[in-house]
């Protein structure tokens, strides 16, 4: 029976490994194995072929990656790379990963990467209502009225936002958690009431914390954050392991 194969350059970017044309220079450079021997630029392999790079076997199926990553300010959350201090510069994980929705440039704290594109759509469609909770400090003190107003809702952008929970850390500090994702919302929220903010930190997307997470630094989610991470968007387990 036929099996079915692909060109080792191809099977390189399928794991996120790198480019096709970085893979041509791999394998021109003779780092390349398979089976035993080694690999010549156009070599087809299939799910039984052993592919080595510098001696260490590849898997053939594609692993799904969840990572929580710590975006510093400064990392602009975008796979463009040419974009200075894409983030996916900044991590530098090994396979080819994405984030889940973004984090301004001014902005730190907690953002989720993965492989799996149906669970980036999942997680980011508002109708679900996932949470996602902010530690924000203004430019000054904030009066009486104003975290009632923010819970309340705030036109901007030509509509009115979501009622979130907003809670007050200390004078010019508040908490707030929002489950819609406008873009640069809380920012703009608080400039319609007359605020400037200055210092903001994502520090939970739905059931996962940034906690001591240091920032600049990235860490596999645990099993259990897996685990309801996928139960929580609707994905069954075959769909989950596939990225």
């Amino acid at each position: 029976m036929h099996k079915p194969s692909k060109r080792i350059n191809k099977f390189f970017t399928e794991h996120g490994f790198c480019s096709r044309r970085m893979a041509d220079q791999l394998i021109e450079a003779g780092r390349v194995r398979i089976n035993g021997r080694t690999a010549a630029l156009g070599d087809r392999v299939t799910e039984h072929d052993v592919v080595e790079l510098d001696g260490r076997a590849m898997e053939h199926q594609p692993r799904t990656v969840y990572l929580a990553y710590h975006k510093p300010v400064g990392i602009t959350s975008t796979t463009e790379l040419h974009v200075k201090d894409n983030i996916i510069h900044a991590v530098k994980h090994p396979d080819r990963i994405f984030p889940i929705g973004r984090l301004d440039k001014d902005s730190s704290g907690l953002i989720l990467l993965t492989n799996h594109g149906d669970i980036v759509n999942r997680i980011l469609r508002v109708e679900f209502g996932h949470e996602r909770e902010y530690r924000v400090t203004l430019d000054r003190p904030y009066a009486p009225d104003f975290v009632d107003r923010m819970s309340r809702g705030v036109t901007i952008l030509g509509r009115k936002t979501k009622p979130c929970h907003v809670h007050a850390v200390d004078a010019r500090t508040f908490r707030i958690i929002l489950t819609e994702g406008l873009n640069r919302q809380i920012r703009r929220m608080c400039f319609a009431l007359k605020y400037r903010v200055v210092k903001l930190v994502r520090t939970r997307i739905m059931h996962i914390q940034l906690k001591d997470l240091p920032a600049g630094k990235w860490r596999r989610l645990t099993p259990r954050e897996e685990k309801q991470l996928i139960a929580a968007v609707g994905l069954d387990d075959k769909e989950a392991a596939r990225p």
